[in-house]
């Protein structure tokens, strides 16, 4: 399957790639741990089958120092050993926000536990924006493999 459209050779696409750009910068100066958005980012994407998006955010954590082990082990983060309590809560709040469109009781008070306000609306933001990102990486077909840490940053300027 190749790409059907590049949406950043628009005008109209790459204005609202530098928003989302830009509040994905904006996200990644809060409080909330860089590691903790990339492996919700990377579980969201694995939900959606959106390539060019985990292959980003497994760069990006990569880059921001995250072992490689931990990554791999993602998409069956239920059953392993390797991430936090306050990890496992995000991961779980991912799932519940790309899957459902709605979140449990249970995944919302357990999101609670571990993060403080400003933490919980990041998580929120990022919920939705990723799954935003990944519509449109999916609806295009783009491809994972070419991107290089860091170049988000650049598209944002």
């Amino acid at each position: 399957m190749e790409p059907r459209f590049d949406l950043f050779s628009t005008a109209t696409g790459t204005k609202i790639g530098k928003r989302f750009a830009g509040l994905g910068m904006a996200l990644h100066q809060t409080s909330l741990p860089a590691i903790t958005a990339e492996l919700v980012s990377l579980r969201a994407s694995q939900l959606n089958g959106c390539g060019f998006c985990l292959d980003m955010h497994v760069k990006e954590a990569v880059a921001a120092g995250e072992d490689p082990m931990r990554l791999h082990l993602v998409a069956g983060w239920r059953e392993t050993t390797v991430f936090t309590e306050a990890e496992q809560a995000a991961l779980a709040f991912a799932e519940e926000g790309t899957k459902n469109v709605s979140v449990s009781d249970d995944t919302w008070a357990n999101v609670r536990k571990h993060y403080d306000d400003e933490q919980v609306a990041a998580l929120v933001c990022l919920i939705g924006l990723i799954n935003a990102a990944n519509r449109m990486a999916v609806i295009t077909h783009q491809k994972g493999g070419s991107y290089q840490a860091g170049a988000m940053a650049n598209f944002e300027s």
